[in-house]
């Protein structure tokens, strides 16, 4: 009967713990999805528009 009760306690225990990680995920989310980020950085004067390797390879080429 002991190990019965016992068994009962952890998957309760499991329960609340698996139900406490959704709604703390579900609160990341909301807050995550209602942050608005700012524009990125402008350029700084004097680079190239693209500072890949294609346009670096590109200039090397021509």
């Amino acid at each position: 009967m002991e190990t019965l009760v016992v068994i009962a306690v952890i998957v309760l225990a499991i329960g609340i713990g698996m139900r406490l990680i959704h709604l703390l995920n579900a609160q990341h989310d909301a807050r995550i999805a209602a942050h608005h980020f700012s524009d990125p950085l402008p350029r700084p004067p004097g680079l190239p528009d693209d500072t890949g390797r294609r346009a670096h390879s590109a200039d090397a080429e021509g």
